[in-house]
């Protein structure tokens, strides 16, 4: 998967825009105080959602395969300059060296027994080492276990906040008008150093519920961010508004999970749903080794957003975020489901992971880069 600075053009791929900035885009028009609706939904309107999703997947992978070629184009460029260097440099100067600086048992051999040493790193000398230190297999476990849960399943890049504001009824418009205002206000600027993956309002489950989730450069982009939002001159203010219009607030940290890289900003349109599932303590690991299975299934019938396991707050929760041209192409596209080869397996398979589990039909906010 692309990096999202450069995966974040393809939903301006047709736009008669110059510009070249690599950040998520936000709009500067003022945002209709109205929050959008499941009425809003036309029945008839699901071709206009698959022709939109099928022209993102195009303009997606034409933009993987040029950054794979240019990949491939500077890899080759450094292996022939690393070629012609090794050339021009001869073994005695390089033994010269190692005898200067006192290091004089550092030979090439030493150098060749080392490389095949990391080139084996499981390997132990000794005739009882498959004894003692059991298959490789059982090794790789063994290291798999020591490492730390984010190291095996995420991909380190990057933290997300999912934030949840339960709205006062009476103040839903109002807001949507402030929150529609300092949102992209806040991403669009680079000193803060956090995008904005999306904001939705919830239609079916926990009513009046507004969610977004953001996106930081690991802890440190995290840390940084709060410093500067909250150091703005316009904060206190718009935290004190915020305050008289909702009823609670909930902050959770995530890590996306390595097989399933959130996506880019999109403009598709229709609905979404977010599945939280609460998950048996130590089943994480699983978890994760089938769904990178199942997914491949799913993703030939639905539209994935991302998914990612919350580190800090709500332990043992997992999200996974699916767009739909509406509910029931939803309703057709879980059911197709079952035919894909695969699908079956995973949920055979993960279902008793399962402590509990939710369902959140949503609705993109205008502002929400995702949409």
């Amino acid at each position: 998967m692309i990096p999202r600075r450069v995966a974040a053009r393809v939903s301006n791929t047709c736009s008669t825009s110059t510009s070249t900035t690599l950040a998520r885009p936000f709009a500067s028009t003022a945002w209709p105080q109205k929050s959008p609706a499941l009425s809003d939904i036309r029945p008839d309107d699901a071709h206009n959602f698959d022709s939109k999703q099928q022209e993102f997947r195009t303009n997606l992978a034409e933009l993987q395969r040029k950054k794979k070629e240019q990949e491939r184009q500077s890899a080759q460029s450094q292996s022939q300059s690393a070629s012609q260097a090794a050339k021009s440099s001869s073994s005695s100067s390089v033994t010269d060296y190692l005898d200067a600086e006192g290091m004089g048992s550092l030979s090439l051999s030493a150098g060749e027994a080392q490389r095949k040493q990391e080139q084996n790193p499981g390997r132990k000398k000794g005739p009882l080492s498959s004894l003692i230190y059991g298959t490789e297999e059982g090794r790789e476990m063994d290291r798999e276990i020591e490492r730390s849960f984010s190291q095996v399943l995420a991909r380190g890049k990057y933290v997300h906040s999912i934030v949840h504001h339960e709205v006062k009824p009476s103040k839903v418009d109002e807001y949507v008008e402030l929150v529609g205002s300092w949102y992209p206000r806040m991403a669009n600027m680079p000193e803060n150093k956090v995008h904005l993956v999306g904001s939705w309002r919830t239609e079916v489950g926990d009513c009046d519920t507004f969610v977004h989730i953001w996106e930081y450069q690991r802890y440190t982009g995290y840390h940084a961010s709060l410093h500067s939002i909250q150091n703005h001159p316009d904060f206190a203010e718009f935290d004190k508004k915020l305050k008289k219009l909702i009823k609670s607030k909930k902050t959770s940290l995530m890590q996306e999970f390595r097989f399933w890289p959130t996506s880019p900003p999109r403009k598709l349109g229709g609905v979404f749903e977010l599945r939280s599932y609460t998950l048996h303590p130590g089943n994480l690991l699983e978890w994760e080794t089938h769904w990178q299975k199942g997914l491949a299934a799913r993703r030939e019938v639905m539209e994935g957003v991302g998914a990612w396991f919350v580190q800090i707050g709500d332990l043992n929760v997992v999200h996974h975020l699916w767009q739909f041209a509406d509910l029931e192409e939803r309703r057709a596209n879980r059911e197709q489901s079952w035919s894909v080869p695969g699908w079956g397996e995973t949920v055979h398979r993960t279902v008793p992971l399962i402590q509990s589990m939710k369902s959140k039909i949503m609705m993109p906010m205008p502002w929400s880069p995702i949409g």
